[in-house]
């Protein structure tokens, strides 16, 4: 049997949907810290606090681990987040002012 065009069906599995969608209001769940993506900024320097508002810009995938990935804009700067970094902004949260939460 001829193995050299046989097709791992695991190579092929379909991207997680998003939960967020570009332009909506999220707060970060933790303190969110340089992990080396941002050059400008020491490393582990706090890039978002916990309890910040910012707004999706942009929705990307990590193939590796089948995730999201969402640029949220926190003001200051725009950091790379996993979905279990965020969540929504609650209705009538005095946080979800423009610049507030940080």
């Amino acid at each position: 049997m001829n193995t050299e065009n046989t097709l791992d069906p695991t190579a092929f599995v379909e991207p997680r949907e998003p939960v967020y969608g570009w332009g909506q209001r999220v707060v970060a769940l933790d303190d969110l810290v340089n992990d080396g993506s941002h050059p400008e900024r020491e490393p582990d320097a706090l890039l978002a606090a916990r309890g910040d508002v910012g707004e999706v810009v942009n929705i990307g995938h990590a193939s590796e681990i089948n995730e999201p990935v969402y640029l949220v804009d926190f003001g200051r700067c725009v950091v790379g987040c996993l979905e279990i970094e965020l969540a929504p902004v609650p209705a009538g949260w005095c946080a979800d002012v423009e610049g507030a939460g940080g």
